[in-house]
């Protein structure tokens, strides 16, 4: 989408919002997508078996930096996802994205300042806004 992509989906959202205008249908409705991406997850572990959850203890050395701890974490999935359930995860994450989206439309909040306040505040505060 290019340059100022956020304000663009941003503007196409708005457009779009005619259903789901009221503040407490895109609540439920983000909620609702969030739960299908959540769905979709476990079925490419579950149905297909693409990918593995694996989960054990994160095992970080007592003296290992908050920096370092980075290198010690891991996703706890083995494997790759395949195309159909590739394609059906970012399908659900961009209806997720839709409500987002049209959540800050409807509240007159600008995604992309939300989205720059954000990185601002990571990348200032680094490993230690994370905690």
């Amino acid at each position: 989408m290019g340059e100022h992509s956020c304000s663009k989906f941003q503007d196409t959202v708005s457009d779009h919002l005619v259903r789901y205008r009221s503040i407490l249908d895109a609540m439920s409705k983000f909620q609702e997508a969030s739960a299908h991406v959540n769905r979709a997850i476990a079925k490419s572990v579950t149905t297909c078996g693409c990918v593995k959850i694996k989960a054990t203890r994160q095992p970080i050395p007592e003296k290992a930096s908050l920096a370092d701890i980075r290198d010690y974490m891991k996703s706890h999935l083995e494997g790759d996802l395949c195309t159909t359930c590739l394609e059906n995860i970012e399908s659900e994450l961009g209806t997720t994205l839709f409500y987002l989206t049209a959540i800050c439309t409807i509240l007159d909040l600008d995604l992309e300042k939300i989205l720059q306040t954000e990185h601002n505040r990571i990348t200032a505060l680094g490993f230690y806004s994370l905690t």
